[in-house]
């Protein structure tokens, strides 16, 4: 999937990573992959049944030990039980991905009151929230494990501009990547790779989720696509604030950052009712 462990330039061997949303899709291949480097694992979604059958898995392949967790980060007050629980089994986390996130197609004005709500909480509240009680941590464990230390928000190609119709899960991952871009450069000379990871239409339970049946004309990008690029960035000496999965995506992300904010938000606008 990715190059090989004597070339790596990431080496989570004998650390801990913590990843979000575990259970499916980007999540489920950020496990794997971590495994494969030597990483022992903190998985935490809703689905109990899933994380345990994907705990199984990677120990049978790859020897790692999982930590599972499940909960709903939509929850109030659940990062705080989160880090109180890690915090109670003595973890102590050097790679954090914030991998968990959701959203819903439609207008906002016919969009249900909760789900609305929940996209901000997990994907805004709770990334912030974790990312803001784990990061002395993730900056120790920089100096005590070089090229170990990892902070990967996943945010979307829909970041980098206004997405009529997804608007409320365009806007949050807008929020993904500016924070990420900020702690990037806050966290420069510190050892910690910091990026934010924005793939684009993906094979994942996205669009059931968002009550959408395609992604439109475009293509679905493998999760091993997705995750090639996510580990390319961490095995890259100066690892990038962010990482655009694909290079049509990394060409239309740079035609939203050029083009005037009334015309990129008319054609997603158009795009978006396919």
């Amino acid at each position: 999937m990715t190059r090989t462990d004597a070339a790596a330039l990431y080496n989570p061997m004998g650390t801990t990573a913590l990843i979000t949303g575990a259970s499916s899709g980007l999540g489920v291949g950020f496990a794997h992959e971590l495994a494969r480097r030597g990483a022992d694992l903190v998985l935490t979604a809703r689905r109990l049944d899933r994380l345990e059958a994907l705990a199984v898995d990677l120990a049978e392949k790859y020897g790692t030990v999982s930590t599972v967790i499940p909960l709903d980060l939509a929850a109030p007050g659940a990062v705080a039980e989160l880090v109180h629980d890690l915090d109670d089994r003595g973890v102590r986390v050097s790679t954090l991905v914030n991998n968990a996130g959701f959203g819903l197609f439609g207008s906002m004005v016919d969009a249900p009151e909760a789900p609305v709500h929940d996209q901000v909480a997990v994907n805004v509240q709770a990334l912030t929230d974790l990312t803001h009680a784990l990061l002395p941590g993730l900056l120790s464990a920089a100096l005590t494990h070089p090229q170990g230390a990892a902070l990967v928000n996943v945010a979307s190609t829909a970041a980098f501009q206004p997405v009529p119709r997804l608007a409320v899960y365009a806007a949050s991952k807008a929020y993904v990547l500016s924070l990420t871009e900020a702690l990037w450069y806050e966290t420069r000379g510190t050892g910690l790779k910091v990026t934010a990871l924005c793939p684009g239409p993906t094979e994942t339970e996205f669009y059931t989720v968002a009550h959408r049946s395609t992604a439109g004309p475009r293509r679905l990008a493998s999760v091993d696509e997705v995750m090639r690029t996510a580990f390319d960035a961490l095995d890259t000496p100066r690892t990038p604030p962010h990482a655009v999965s694909g290079g049509q995506n990394r060409l239309l992300a740079w035609l939203a950052s050029v083009s005037p904010r009334r015309t990129v938000v008319t054609v997603t606008g158009r795009l978006s009712r396919r």
